[in-house]
């Protein structure tokens, strides 16, 4: 179907084509949300809950992603959440998706991934962004009023892989842990930005069009056109992320999405908060501007039935030719958000049996 290709310690699929599209892999971005009531400790628990059901339904990673100042996101401290999953796990890839690295020191996350490395080895990725996760006067926080450093984001990627690559005699500054380790690195983007430098550096790439679709196929055509070929990467691997929120009816699927389209609301209103239950219709809750905006930023999102999202996901990775499926659901309730990622697992791959055979495939 496919053949390997080593990256940096791990394999990465290379598929021919999206044609058999059950086939592609499926992973999971995860933010960590602290619903209403609750406590980042219960929403980091869930989580591993979560990973070590989609372990069991063959899941190839489960990515968490950093933000700052966010009453309803529990994975700020992304390398430490990663590593309460990967312990309470076994086999699944853990990593983030991703580390904003303008907030920090190259140095710093080559130390924090290559422990990372160090205690779960096999199995962590390094996902990395050039957004600040969060406003401007928490990035300013977290920089201690340093210069906005994504400016220098091709240099600091440069010299993160620098302190993953096996350490040289002489060598003044090493990662330790973290030289020699090869902790594969993904870029992540929203824009071309990303998509040029992944395929500039031949790293993989994902796109974030779970919440910013507009230059989807752009930035996917643009990776695939200049791709160079790396040390860790011969051809361009391409991802995409969607939400996806999966329920026994259309309906109840789309009660569910709720929660997510009124934590939105309130983001773009400046007033963040714990996700919100779901509500059985969103009249009165948002503006025709605000609804408008949430349609448009969540244009890609699949929602509804078994059957509804087993063609939306056919549909979506025909229609992008991503190497693998990314998926994401903030769902207030754990139960239905547990059965949500199961029902993604069988759309994709069967009842299991295809799921072990793309994840043996895929190393």
């Amino acid at each position: 179907m496919g053949r390997n290709v080593r990256v940096s310690g791990s394999r990465w699929p290379i598929f021919k084509s999206c044609a058999d599209w059950e086939m592609v892999p499926v992973s999971i971005l995860d933010l960590a949300p602290i619903i209403a009531g609750g406590t980042a400790g219960e929403a980091l628990n869930k989580s591993l809950d979560l990973a070590r059901h989609a372990e069991k339904w063959n899941y190839k990673r489960y990515w968490l992603a950093e933000h700052h100042n966010m009453p309803g996101i529990a994975s700020a401290a992304t390398a430490i959440a990663i590593s309460h999953v990967a312990a309470g796990t076994s086999t699944i890839r853990v990593g983030s998706a991703g580390i904003m690295l303008p907030n920090h020191a190259p140095l710093v996350i080559a130390e924090q991934f290559g422990t990372l490395e160090s205690l779960y080895p096999g199995r962590i990725d390094l996902g990395l962004g050039r957004a600040p996760g969060t406003d401007q006067l928490t990035a300013r926080a977290l920089r201690r009023g340093n210069a906005d450093s994504a400016d220098t984001f091709p240099q600091d990627v440069m010299e993160l892989q620098a302190y993953f690559r096996p350490v040289k005699p002489g060598q003044a500054v090493q990662a330790v842990p973290g030289g020699g380790l090869g902790v594969p690195i993904i870029l992540l983007g929203s824009s071309v930005f990303g998509a040029q430098l992944a395929a500039a550096l031949g790293l993989p790439f994902v796109f974030a069009s779970h919440f910013a679709p507009d230059l989807l196929h752009e930035a996917l055509d643009l990776y695939r056109g200049k791709f160079r070929p790396s040390d860790t990467l011969k051809k361009p691997y391409a991802m995409a992320a969607a939400g996806v929120f999966a329920a026994e009816t259309d309906r109840e699927a789309q009660r569910l999405f709720t929660s997510l389209q009124q934590s939105f609301v309130n983001l773009r209103r400046g007033t963040p908060g714990p996700l919100p239950p779901p509500v059985e219709s969103m009249e009165g809750l948002w503006s025709s501007v605000e609804q408008a905006g949430v349609d448009h930023a969540f244009s890609e999102a699949i929602v509804g039935s078994p059957s509804t999202v087993k063609r939306g996901l056919q549909e979506f990775i025909q229609r992008t030719g991503i190497d693998e499926m990314i998926v994401t659901a903030a769902i207030f309730d754990h139960k239905a958000r547990l059965r949500s990622f199961e029902i993604v697992a069988e759309a994709m791959m069967g009842a299991g049996a295809g799921t072990k055979q793309a994840r043996s495939a895929a190393g």
